[in-house]
């Protein structure tokens, strides 16, 4: 059996997490008085996503601020617009100001929320780099390098696969191979951290590579974590974690 050298890590709600984005804006937005439910504010989060990653080289310039910044600016825009009735009144209401004022304010909220995750998880890859060469494999912008060197994760981290770099996303194989050609790793000594069974770990095993599922929720098993798993447990993945730091002493 291949030692593990390599380890690929997802960011999004898992280098940054732990929560799904979508569940994390919809709580921003709660917090900021503008009552919706994960449900409503799906569709104005896919748009939000879709156009700024339509936006291409643009977005490569930003940081995690400007991001998220456009990210719900693209979302109050839509929801103003298109929204459900209760939540498309309430902001119709407002003036350009006050959208203004709402998006700097939900921005806000969702940066210091990210801003710990990463603080956390730069504390694990500095304790899991002497052990391992890292990569970090994720769907993205095209910002993901400012973003880790924001973050202070970037001495960790020996390369990055950007799915707005590169023209293609998760669950495409070509990302995880991607990351082992750049870093020279065959499948086998390679394991893929991630908190999607679809996108991570499904794709990751078809290659051969050792897979752990980051599930720090077993009851709240979302749209992005579901898949084919069955009482706790996972065909797509080797391990389940609750936390980040279970890896110091996981046997992969």
């Amino acid at each position: 059996m291949a030692i593990v050298t390599t380890l690929l890590f997802d960011f999004g709600a898992t280098l940054d997490g732990p929560d799904y984005w979508l569940d994390r804006f919809a709580a921003q937005y709660r917090k900021a008085e503008i009552p919706i439910a994960r449900e409503a504010l799906d569709p104005a989060y896919q748009h939000a996503s879709v156009a700024t990653v339509h936006a291409g080289r643009v977005v490569e310039r930003f940081g995690f601020i400007d991001l998220v910044r456009m990210l719900v600016g693209q979302q109050v825009e839509f929801l103003t617009a298109r929204g459900a009735d209760p939540v498309r009144a309430m902001l119709g209401a407002l003036d350009s100001r006050a959208r203004h004022r709402l998006t700097e304010r939900i921005t806000a909220l969702f940066v210091e929320e990210s801003t710990r995750g990463m603080k956390r998880s730069r504390a694990v890859l500095a304790t899991l780099k002497p052990r391992y060469r890292i990569a970090v494999v994720s769907n993205w912008y095209g910002n993901l390098k400012r973003v880790l060197a924001e973050a202070a994760m970037s001495p960790f981290i020996d390369t990055v696969v950007d799915s707005g770099r590169l023209g293609f996303e998760k669950p495409d194989p070509r990302m995880f191979q991607t990351a082992l050609e750049s870093l020279g790793t065959a499948p086998a000594s390679a394991a893929m951290i991630g908190d999607s069974l679809e996108k991570d770990c499904a794709p990751a095993r078809a290659l051969g590579l050792k897979t752990v599922w980051y599930r720090p929720d077993p009851a709240a098993a979302n749209g992005n974590s579901s898949g084919d798993a069955r009482g706790g447990e996972s065909i797509s993945a080797d391990h389940i974690i609750a936390a980040l730091e279970e890896l110091a002493t996981l046997e992969i």
